[in-house]
């Protein structure tokens, strides 16, 4: 069996190409890919052959964000058969070092994560047209949610694993500085939860447009209303949450002062060394916590997509068929045009 792929050799050097497909061994089954989203780090490997210390040092077959229809079983495959449709969650703890005996699966000494450039050999992606992944790692969707949209699974489960770490979101005031991807799922998640105010925050139009449709309250373009953010300002600030989704520097200044003494702040942006207003954090006794990949999240997304309790459609901005995969990469990269691009494969439906 035979399959197309997407191998990155270096920055702006993505190739699509033919490669052999085994058969599923036990507890195995093959998927045809249908539809694979193009996330941040795809976008680091392309654009600069990494982020931070984490570099492409062989060919890599990206992507993570993925769905499709299972063709064939191996021996042991549970309740997956042949014909379902399914999300596939890109991780896989080893289940047995410290921090998988203690149920910290996200922390994984051992992870293996498709498409993950960190530990070499480097672990392959799964933008191809087929696939063999382990049973476990399927979850099946309804004939009535696209592939498309089950693509958004695993995004959906980072901002998950991200709002358990707010605490009780019903009734607060919560803003998310950036609306990319993470952005907008976070303000859908923050509505979900009975939040009183979702307040969005970007320096492009189109990812505020898509955060309106998937629940912000109030979205705020900072490069052309900065003043707009003054009231939060005041008295020592006014949201109790925030889900800081960039990672920039003046996006950490905003979120440190428009929190509210004793407030929380969810970094879920990722970045190199930045600078953080550590006086304000101490002043005003701000909660600040980190937020790490997923785990049980993963399946409670995909029920969410499932069941249309959030709707993922308005952010899925671009499909491009993966023989236009350049040009899908290059369109992802653009933030006035463009959310969540996706690539479709043979498997799309």
């Amino acid at each position: 069996m035979q399959t197309r792929l997407c191998r990155l050799y270096g920055k702006q050097d993505i190739r699509i190409e033919t490669d052999r497909v085994a058969l599923p061994g036990a507890g195995e089954v093959v998927v045809a890919i249908g539809a694979g989203g193009i996330c941040g780090s795809d976008l680091h490997y392309y654009q600069d052959g990494g982020f931070g210390p984490i570099r492409v040092r062989e060919p890599i077959v990206l992507g993570h964000e993925v769905a499709g229809t299972v063709l064939s079983v191996g021996k042991g495959a549970g309740n997956i058969k042949e014909g379902d449709r399914v999300a596939l969650n890109p991780s896989r703890a080893c289940g047995s070092c410290k921090y998988c005996e203690t149920g910290l699966f996200q922390h994984c000494l051992h992870m293996r994560f498709f498409g993950s450039a960190l530990r070499f050999p480097h672990e392959q992606g799964a933008f191809r047209d087929k696939m063999v992944v382990r049973a476990a790692q399927c979850e099946k969707i309804s004939a009535g949610t696209t592939l498309a949209e089950a693509a958004c699974a695993e995004p959906l489960a980072v901002c998950l694993h991200a709002r358990s770490r707010a605490g009780q979101l019903r009734g607060k005031r919560v803003l998310i500085t950036g609306a990319g991807p993470i952005g907008v799922l976070c303000a859908a998640l923050a509505g979900e939860a009975g939040a009183a105010e979702v307040v969005v925050t970007d320096l492009q139009n189109i990812p505020l447009t898509v955060a309106s449709e998937m629940g912000a309250t109030r979205t705020i373009n900072v490069l052309e209303q900065a003043e707009a953010m003054d009231p939060y300002f005041a008295d020592k600030g006014y949201f109790d949450v925030v889900f800081e989704c960039s990672a920039a520097a003046p996006a950490i200044r905003t979120a440190v002062e428009a929190v509210r003494p004793l407030g929380t702040i969810v970094q879920v942006g990722v970045a190199g060394d930045t600078l953080m207003p550590v006086n304000l954090l101490v002043g005003k006794e701000i909660n600040l916590c980190g937020t790490h990949r997923f785990h049980a999240e993963f399946a409670e997304a995909v029920t969410l997509i499932d069941n249309r309790v959030v709707d993922v459609r308005p952010m899925i901005t671009g499909t491009y068929p993966v023989e236009q995969v350049q040009s899908a990469f290059e369109i992802a990269g653009d933030r006035t045009q463009a959310v969540k691009v996706q690539l479709s494969f043979a498997g799309a439906g």
